[in-house]
């Protein structure tokens, strides 16, 4: 069994929870006029909102830990790990190509949607079919942990389009996907394991 780094466990501990307290800090910098559960996480990292740095810079360590963990996930297969990996580049692109104060934008739009598309269907591909695999990385975890993505993300779409949550959503979406990371590294062995006395 490959082993996981401590430092793999590190990263993917602290991607939550810089995300958490960015959106939190930039929401309180931004004051009452905005609302968690009707605007979303671009709103605070906008060119001219009050918490902008704040905001651009938890999304750029975002990536940065994504990155780093899908680096050490040593377990996981290729596909996956490359796919968590792409997914904090594209956290590190929407960090780079904020929106605009009003109105909306296609650069930061579009890498959002690909960072939700990569951080959504890693699991699965990084799922290891073989018995052997950590609880993180069996089959079935992996599926139920991509398919509650994936219907977030729907969600999101009609909260943006028709609902008055979209806020909210997003940040119960994006929080699983930063969460996720950090269950299925702790989920694999950092030590080998014991030899079989009756080799």
């Amino acid at each position: 069994m490959r082993l996981v780094p401590g430092w793999a466990l590190l990263s993917s501990g602290c991607a939550p929870v810089v995300l958490i307290a960015g959106w939190t800090i930039a929401a309180l910098l931004e004051g009452p006029a905005y609302n968690p559960a009707t605007q979303t996480i671009s709103v605070l990292a906008a060119y001219g909102a009050a918490g902008f740095w704040v905001m651009t810079g938890a999304l750029a360590a975002l990536g940065a830990c994504h990155v780093l963990t899908a680096w050490g996930l040593r377990p996981a297969a290729l596909p996956g790990r490359v796919a968590l990996g792409a997914g904090g580049v594209a956290a590190c692109v929407v960090a780079l190509v904020p929106p605009p104060s009003s109105g909306g934008s296609l650069r930061h739009g579009s890498a959002a949607a690909v960072g939700f598309a990569l951080l959504a269907v890693w699991p699965v591909l990084a799922a290891d079919r073989q018995g052997t695999a950590p609880w993180g990385l069996r089959p079935a975890p992996s599926f139920a942990a991509t398919a509650l993505m994936v219907f977030g993300a729907a969600w999101f779409m009609f909260e943006m389009h028709q609902g008055r949550a979209a806020g909210a959503v997003e940040r119960l979406v994006t929080a699983i996907q930063s969460v996720w990371p950090f269950v299925v590294v702790a989920s694999c062995p950092r030590r080998p394991p014991p030899e079989d006395p009756s080799r």
